[in-house]
Formats: structure tokens, sequence, C-alpha cells
């Protein structure tokens, strides 16, 4: 079997499943290997009978006895098997559901390992659809950290878990890293790594999988970074940018001061319009800090000088509301030129009358999303293109949105804050700014890290907000509930929260399964009003502006990372109004997780960056993953930056020893030889 065969050359896999695999982006064999886990479970030992009453509603394992064999109850719907187990002492109610043949598996006066959610109704406890073991093989499995993959319609955890085991039998990879790099940074063999990471004998296993694949990704990475350095060529500036009248004017008409921050970046990027030579410069900017503003200001600059000007968003979203900001910004200002907006929904007639203006207008304000870099999208004498949330797009988005025109100068702009080491590294080659500071018409958002004994209370406030005519933004880690997870998910959660709010409060869902024009149009309601609480995933970290919400209640805080947590802080405290940041913490115990206790003391992101370096570990990695920089799979920017630091000598130490680009790697755009 080779990697690059179709994914229906492994057994088990007809043509409706592999379907069903397609919606997860699985075509081929290689592509269920690079499937990569999302998280582990690790099962715990079995629950003594005097404990059980404190694990009540959670998912536990106990060792049961049956006394009596299983009843099958047979009705007009379902099949219903009903048993009873003792610890010895507490009986405990045993139900499934559709499954009449786990009476197979139950045996009278055997000790047999059950697990799953206790619950307790009545006095009697009771178990629904629990996992049966016998002792030794859950012995087996609590050694072990246990898989689980993000699922789609039609995929089960066990289908990826088999058909994983059935790939790996049949396939061999090849090493593709000098012995002298394996060997200098300990790490595994590449066919080693790629099955410890699916199914880790321990935690140290899964941990040097983990490292093995991350350096994979980062040497890749960086060894692009390395070579486009090498091979730059210095392009002379040919744009005269003459004046700055207009920049000023409304600068100086501004009804706030522009922090120094902003200020600074406007005099950098200034002062590379007028260098000798074409620059790409990254602005990073904490959340709230005004990036949009600077942007604007140093588009106005190119075009009020004869060139056009564009910046890509990475969502429709975000790409209408800078094309109204820029709108309103130069009615405001009575600046005489045009706005467009490309995006994928974009109607057939609409578009071609905006790809004419961009192909005819010298003076143009150019605002969109990847739609910007179609091949039939034609520039007339662009001098700056600006990507927003660069870290959403891929190299190659990029790279095709820079190239358009004649050497335009390039802006990045992120609300990532990296520390100044990490990112002198991954921007190598790139001029940095800093914007650090908050404009003082913003009020500090005020934080709060709670426990679920807390949460009534949590809920009175946000109805207190709602009743100032104010919304709320409450974000949990998944979109429904997936097997062993305990995590909150939306489609359940509105209806609980539909439950306890007043029938008049309206409430949204918001998440990436969703089709693109049915985000749009809730977000869309979000911002005019039309909603008092919008229940989302993460899908709302990326930019999103509604001055209006002054709430956030993250569920389940603790499961992400701090560089994330930033992030979607960053989603209120937009307008001038006091806005609130609400960290529901459903760690065990009652002491705060530390990561937490960092959110609820700093709003600052420099410093929340550098923390997470310190704090970054093992312990770290596994779960929800810190930051989805840069497109990578299975590498962290935070908890890998040591690895950005090693790969970076590595590849200079290999150069020097005379491999080239070609031999280490360069044209494998995945960063995993399969």
């Amino acid at each position: 079997m080779y990697i690059n065969e179709s994914v229906t050359s492994i057994k088990g896999i007809g043509d409706s499943k592999a379907k069903s695999l397609n919606k997860l982006g699985v075509y081929t064999v290689g592509d269920i290997l690079l499937r990569f886990p999302r998280t582990y479970y690790m099962y715990q030992p079995p629950v003594g009978e005097n404990d059980i009453k404190n694990h009540i509603g959670e998912k536990i394992a106990l060792q049961l006895e049956l006394r009596a064999n299983a009843m099958l109850k047979k009705t007009r719907r379902l099949d219903i098997v009903i048993a009873k187990g003792f610890t010895p002492n507490l009986p405990v109610e045993l139900i499934w559901f559709r499954t009449p043949y786990i009476r197979n598996k139950l045996y009278t006066f055997t000790p047999t390992i059950f697990y799953g959610r206790i619950i307790e109704e009545g006095g009697t406890l009771k178990m629904e659809q629990p996992e049966v073991y016998q002792p030794k093989e859950y012995e087996n499995l609590c050694k072990k950290p246990y898989p689980i993959y993000s699922l789609t319609k039609g995929v089960s955890n066990k289908l990826i878990i088999n058909t994983v085991e059935e790939a790996l039998r049949n396939v061999s990879l090849e090493e593709h890293l000098p012995e002298e790099v394996l060997a200098n940074n300990e790490l595994m063999g590449y066919n080693e790594a790629i099955s410890s990471i699916h199914r880790p004998d321990s935690l140290d296993d899964y941990y040097n999988a983990r490292k093995r694949l991350a350096y994979d990704e980062i040497f890749s990475f960086m060894l692009s970074v390395e070579y486009n350095n090498l091979n730059e060529v210095k392009v002379s500036n040919t744009y005269s940018i003459a004046s700055t009248e207009e920049m000023d004017n409304v600068i100086s008409s501004l009804p706030y001061e522009l922090t120094n921050g902003q200020r600074n970046a406007l005099d950098d990027i200034i002062s590379d319009f007028k260098s000798p030579y074409i620059t790409s410069r990254l602005i990073q900017g904490d959340v709230g800090c005004g990036k949009t503003i600077v942007a604007f200001l140093a588009m106005l600059t190119m075009v009020s000088n004869g060139y056009q000007a564009a910046i890509m968003a990475p969502t429709e979203v975000l790409a209408r509301q800078h094309f109204d900001t820029f709108n309103s910004l130069l009615e405001e200002y009575n600046l005489n030129y045009n706005v467009v907006c490309l995006t994928g929904s974009t109607k057939v007639k609409e578009r071609r009358e905006i790809n004419e203006l961009i192909a005819t207008d010298n003076k143009l304000f150019i605002v969109g999303t990847h739609a910007l870099i179609e091949d039939k999208v034609e520039y007339n004498n662009i001098g700056l293109v600006i990507t927003d949330e660069q870290h959403r797009f891929g190299v190659k988005q990029r790279e095709a949105f820079s190239n358009k025109g004649y050497n335009p100068f390039s802006i990045v702009m992120s609300a990532t804050p990296i520390p100044r080491t990490l990112s002198m590294i991954m921007y190598m080659g790139m001029n940095i700014s800093n914007i650090k500071d908050v404009p003082k018409t913003k009020l500090p958002i005020k934080n709060c890290v709670i426990k679920e004994n807390m949460r009534p209370n949590a809920y009175k406030h946000i109805l207190s907000e709602i009743k100032k005519n104010h919304q709320a933004y409450i974000i949990c880690p998944l979109v429904e509930a997936k097997e062993i997870t305990e995590a909150e998910n939306v489609t359940d959660y509105k209806e609980k929260l539909e439950s306890v709010m007043p029938n008049n409060i309206k409430i949204g869902i918001l998440h990436g399964k969703m089709k693109s024009d049915d985000k749009n149009d809730i977000m869309n309601s979000f911002i005019k009003g039309e909603l008092d609480i919008l229940v989302s995933t993460t899908v709302v970290e990326v930019g999103v502006n509604n001055p209006n919400a002054t709430t956030i209640m993250i569920e389940n805080a603790n499961r992400f990372g701090l560089a994330q947590l930033h992030q979607l802080r960053g989603r209120v405290g937009r307008g001038a109004y006091q806005s609130y940041c609400i960290f529901m913490d459903s760690s065990e115990g009652e002491e705060v997780n530390k990561r937490l206790e960092i959110m609820n003391t700093s709003n600052d992101g420099f410093f929340i960056a550098n923390e997470d370096l310190k704090l970054r570990g093992p312990g770290d990695i596994m779960g929800i993953r810190q930051s989805g920089d840069m497109n990578f799979r299975i590498a962290d920017i935070y908890n890998d930056a040591e690895l950005f630091m090693k790969a970076r000598d590595d590849i200079e130490a290999l150069i020097d020893e005379g491999y080239s680009f070609e031999v280490l790697g360069l044209n494998n755009s995945t960063g995993n030889v399969l």
C-alpha cells in the first residue's frame, strides 16, 4: 500500500465511508495518517464504593458483579437491556438501549468493569450505555492515552482508530531527516512517530512522538524562511510618496489621540514607503489596540499618492466590517476615494463591476477575503497589500496576494502577541512594529474566574447587561457532544440556556460546521442587535467587531491556551462601555487553574504571551491547542518556542555542511514527508 493511494484501498473503507471521510479532508492513505488526534483521554482506575456518590454526574469506572442474568425488554420502538450490578454492597442499575448483543458480554458472579456516567434517580444509582470490560482489559486501557479525533456525520472515533490501525499495518514510512539532526535533538524516527501519535503506549511515548512531528513542521517552515532570506533580491522602490498631508489631516481631526504605539507604527510604515527598497512589515498589536485605523491611514497615504491599496481579511464578516468602516471614514473626512469589497459570495454582476474598477481606478481602497488573489483580479498599480490576522492564511495565499501588481509593499497585521525573541526568529526578513498600548477611550475589561457553583450569578450578570441593551457571547469548546468528552457544546448549551433565561431573550448559535452564508447571517444578526446572546465555538475569535457586546463567558476555560483565551476576550471591550470576561473553570478542586489566574489579573497580551512561554510543558500540550497559528497540524508557537530556535540552528549548520535545500525537503509543503 502506498500513501498516495485512495483511502478506499484500506480494508474496511468502501465508497460510502470514503465519502464521509472526504468531509474531513481525508482522500488518501497519507491523509488519514496525518489526521492526528485532537486530544487524548486517560481512563482512570475504578472508583471505590465509598467514593461513588462524590462522582454523581461524571463518567467513572465501577467494578461490579451481576447476581442475576440481564433482562431483555422489547418495546415497539427499541430493545432495552437491563441488569443490576453490585459493588458488592451498593446496587447499580445498568441500562443499554438498542444494543441487545451486549448480553453476550455480561456474565453472572464475574467481576466486570463498567464505564459510563453515574447518575442517581430516586435514590437509585444508574449507568446508561456503559462500556463493558474485563478487569485485565480495563487495567491495560488505563495505561495508555486513548485518542480522540475530530469527527463528522458518518465518521465515528472507532472508525478512524480502526482505519489508522489498518493503514499503519500496511505502510512503511521513509525517514527524511539527517541522522545527526535526530541524534542532536533526541528525536524518534518518523515511522515510529506517526505510529505513536495515533496509538501511544504511554504519555512519554505521546510526548516524544509529538515532539518529533512538531519539529518536522517547524523544520519545514524555517527551511522555507531561510531559503527566502538567502535568495531574496532587494527590489528598488519605484513608488513616489510625495505627501502625507491627507493622513495628517485625518489624524488631527480624529475624536481621539492615537496612542504612542499607533504613531510609532505609522512612522515605521511611512519610513518604509520612503526607503530605497520594497519592504515587508509585521505589525503586532494587542487585541483592541487600534490596528484598523493604522491600516486605513497607511492605505490612505498610498492612495492619496496615486496608488491602489488592498487589505485581505480571513472572514467575510470581518471584510464587510472593514468595508463599512473605511466608507464611514472617507465620508466623515470628505475624502473623495472609492472602496470596493470582494468576497466569495459577491454576486456575478457585482463581481464584474468590482473587477473592472480594480483594473481601472488607480486611487482605490480594496477590501476582501481570499477572493482578492484569484487570477481574474487584475490590479492597477497597486502599492500596498495588507493581510489581516495573517496566521489564518496559508503561506501560498499570502505570497499570491503580495505578488499581485508591481512589487507592492506588504504589511501583515497580527493580534497574536508573540514574545520578541520568538517573533524575530519566525519573521526573519520582516521589519517588526509592536503596538502595546490601548486607546485611552477604552475601559479595561473586568475579569473573573468562577467555578460551577457561581453559574447562576454569571447568568444574572448577563441578564443585567441585556437589560441595558447590551449583548453577550458564550463560548463553548465543541459543536456537539462527542463520545468521551465532557466539554460544554453549543447545540446542547443553547437548549440549557433557554431553560434558565426569560422567554424574550433571543439566543443564536455559531460554529465552524455551518455553511458560510449561515455563519454570515448569524454574525450579522448579532452585530445588528437582533440577538441578545450568541453561543459560539472559537470561530468568533478572529477580529469580529461588535461594540455593543459587553460580556463574554468562556465555558471550560481551563481547556484553552492563554493565547486563545486572550483572543476570545478581545471580542468585548471594543466600544465605550464597561466590558466583562467570565472564565468558567471546570477543573477539579477549589484551586483556580494557573493559566486562568494569569488571565484574571492581566489584560496585557504581550505579558500573557511571555507567561505562556513560562508555563508551557507536556501537561499543557494535550487537549485544545494553544494557538492555530501558521497552519501547523501539531506544532505550536508557544509550547514549541525552543524547537523554532533549534530548527533554525540545525538548518544553518546543515547548509554550512553542504546540504542543499532540495535534499532537506524544501519542496515538501506539508512539513511531513509521507
